[in-house]
């Protein structure tokens, strides 16, 4: 859910489209729910009660937060299961409110084939960047021992704590015939993504022109933030949700951009028009 702030709150999850036209179908055995992989932050207070804090990192729903604690380090960890020989797409999902990932799976390397939706030619790579909101699909071919491996998603984030001690940031591959029991690998990045090399699939022409205000339409994004009432606005307007939705009022008629309601929050755009969006950050954070 992207209304509010009920996402860093936990209500998230993957919605998957699978794909029955995937040029990529041939290079991978698997792909199915045991090879999602979803990144998030947690909070022990909801959003609304404080500023982006997290307390630590959930791989697939599970994590733990300080490695003094014994019942915490007791918590279980994320198992992801795989078959020596066999080969994994695996979705790397960004769930984060707040925090970027780097993801990495010990001694395994990932071949990007798919970012965002779209199809990429084949990348390479043993780390990423993870953003919230961002996704990645990767080949993984379980060809190593036997053994447990780390999964690690070590947080960028100067409000949330990084490394790994007693198994902070991370979850297990584990191979079939594998013991239960937690991993001893190390691994240092050698060939971490740099995405220059991330190239579309397809090669579409981007829309609009390739120099500044090449676009066929404009749109300044202008962000605020108010102290005294503790909402953000864009272009002078904070959002506010409508009593009736939006295309529930096309199709009762109204069709004037002026007239459709919460006012000042609905953009009128041509149809196969390119637009070109400038955002404007803010120093304060924010989903």
């Amino acid at each position: 859910s992207h209304y509010s702030v009920q996402y860093c709150d936990g209500l998230r999850g993957a919605f998957i489209v699978y794909d029955p036209q995937d040029p990529y179908k041939h290079l991978y055995d698997v792909d199915d729910e045991s090879t999602i992989i979803t990144l998030a932050d947690w909070y022990h207070l909801v959003a609304v009660q404080h500023p982006a804090q997290p307390v630590t990192t959930l791989i697939n729903g599970l994590g733990r937060t300080s490695a003094k604690d014994v019942n915490d380090i007791n918590t279980p960890l994320a198992v992801v299961s795989v078959t020596q020989g066999k080969r994994y797409r695996f979705r790397i999902i960004g769930l984060s409110c707040d925090s970027p990932y780097n993801f990495t799976i010990h001694d395994h390397n990932m071949t990007i084939i798919e970012t965002d939706g779209e199809y990429t030619t084949p990348v390479a790579v043993d780390s990423l960047w993870v953003y919230a909101g961002q996704r990645y699909s990767v080949i993984v071919n379980a060809t190593q021992p036997v053994n447990n491996y780390w999964i690690r998603a070590d947080p960028l984030s100067t409000r949330q704590k990084s490394g790994f001690d007693g198994g902070r940031n991370s979850a297990i591959l584990r191979y079939a015939g594998a013991p239960a029991k937690e991993p001893t690998t190390n691994a240092i990045s050698k060939h971490p993504l740099n995405e220059i090399n991330l190239h579309n699939r397809n090669h579409k022409k981007p829309p609009g022109e390739p120099r500044l205000g090449g676009a066929d339409i404009v749109i300044p994004i202008q962000q605020r933030y108010h102290e005294d009432t503790k909402l953000f606005d864009i272009n002078n307007v904070t959002f506010r949700p409508p009593t009736v939705p939006v295309i529930l009022q096309i199709l009762n008629g109204t069709y004037d951009v002026d007239h459709l309601m919460p006012k000042g929050s609905i953009y009128k755009l041509k149809a196969n028009s390119s637009v070109e969006l400038q955002l404007h950050g803010l120093s304060r954070g924010g989903p």
